[in-house]
C-alpha cells in the first residue's frame, strides 16, 4: 500500500472525542443497529464460549452481543480509538463484558484465544487488511470463525449517496471522498477474498444483506454522515466555518429525493464468514 493510501485510511479512522456522540446518537440508530443485531444472532448460533469483537466503536454490536450470548460466553471488545471505547464503556451493556484497547494490526492477545471474531463495517479502515486479518485468524481456535461486514457501494446506501452527491456538488475542485473511499469503497467480494486467503484462512462465505435505513427527517440524516462520520474533518478543512452550512445542503439533497418528515431509504451489505 502507498504511504499516501495509508495515511488517508488513518485519517479516516480518526473517530475524536467530538465524533463519538455524534456517531453513536445519529449513526448508529440509522445504519448500523439493525446490521448489529444480525451480526450478534450469526454469533450466537456458533455456540461459542470466548468472543473478540475488533474495531468495535461506540458498542452497538457488543450491546447486541451482549445479550443474545449466554453468560458463560466471554465477550472482549476493542477498539483503536479512545474516544469509541471510553462511550462505549460508558453506555454500558446488560452483562459483564472486557473493554480494551488494542490495536488490530498488532492484537495483544495469545495464539487461539478466541472462538468467534466480528467485526462491523470497520474492515475497510485497516491499514494492511491482510496483515489485520492474519492477526485475527491467529487468535483464533482451530475451527474458529471470523464473522464480519462491509457495505456495498454507494449506489445502493441511498442515504450515503445523497449526502456524497451533495458535498461533491459544492467541492467540484477538491470534494471529500470518505465515503466513497473508505467505508463504501471496498465491497469487490474478489478482493475480499484475495485478502481472506492472503492471510491464511482457508474458506470464505458471502451474504448480501438488504435492509432500509430509516430517520426521523432528511436533518437528522445529514448531521449523522456530516458531522458523525471523518468526513466532518473535510468538510472543516474545505470550509472551516462551513459545517452548518454544507450539513443543510445535503439535508436538502436528501429531502429533494426522499421527501420530509420521517423518510427511509435502501441499505445494502455484505456479510462475510472466514474460517
Amino acid at each position: 500500500m502507498k504511504k499516501a493510501d495509508a495515511n488517508k485510511i488513518l485519517s479516516d479512522s480518526s473517530f475524536t472525542d467530538d465524533l463519538a456522540p455524534f456517531y453513536e446518537s445519529t449513526l448508529v440508530p440509522l445504519i448500523f443497529e439493525s446490521y448489529a443485531e444480525d451480526l450478534a444472532s450469526r454469533a450466537k448460533k456458533l455456540n461459542p464460549d470466548s468472543v473478540l469483537e475488533v474495531a468495535c466503536g461506540t458498542g452497538v454490536v457488543t450491546r447486541a452481543l451482549s445479550t443474545v450470548l449466554p453468560d458463560h460466553c466471554s465477550i472482549t471488545s476493542t477498539d483503536l480509538n479512545d474516544a469509541m471505547i471510553n462511550h462505549a464503556e460508558k453506555i454500558g451493556t446488560c452483562r459483564e463484558v472486557i473493554w480494551e484497547q488494542a490495536d488490530v494490526m498488532a492484537l495483544p492477545y495469545d495464539d487461539e484465544t478466541f472462538d468467534v471474531v466480528v467485526c462491523q463495517f470497520s474492515t475497510m479502515f485497516f491499514p494492511d487488511r491482510i496483515l489485520a486479518y492474519q492477526e485475527i485468524c491467529r487468535v483464533l481456535k482451530s475451527g474458529g470463525k471470523f464473522l464480519f461486514s462491509i457495505w456495498n457501494g454507494l449506489e445502493v446506501n441511498d442515504f450515503a449517496r445523497a449526502v456524497m452527491d451533495a458535498v461533491t456538488d459544492l467541492f467540484p475542485e477538491n470534494p471529500p471522498e470518505f465515503l466513497s473511499r473508505t467505508p463504501y469503497g471496498h465491497g469487490n467480494p474478489d478482493e475480499i477474498k484475495d485478502e481472506i486467503y492472503a492471510a491464511g484462512f482457508d474458506r470464505c462465505h458471502f451474504i448480501q444483506q438488504e435492509d432500509i435505513s430509516y430517520a426521523e427527517n432528511p436533518t437528522m440524516a445529514a448531521i449523522a454522515f456530516c458531522q458523525g462520520t471523518p468526513l466532518r474533518n473535510e468538510i472543516e478543512d474545505r470550509e472551516p466555518d462551513g459545517l452548518e452550512r454544507v450539513t443543510a445542503i445535503a439535508a436538502n439533497s436528501i429531502r429533494s429525493r426522499f421527501g420530509d418528515d420521517q423518510i427511509q431509504g435502501r441499505m445494502s451489505a455484505v456479510i462475510v464468514t472466514a474460517e
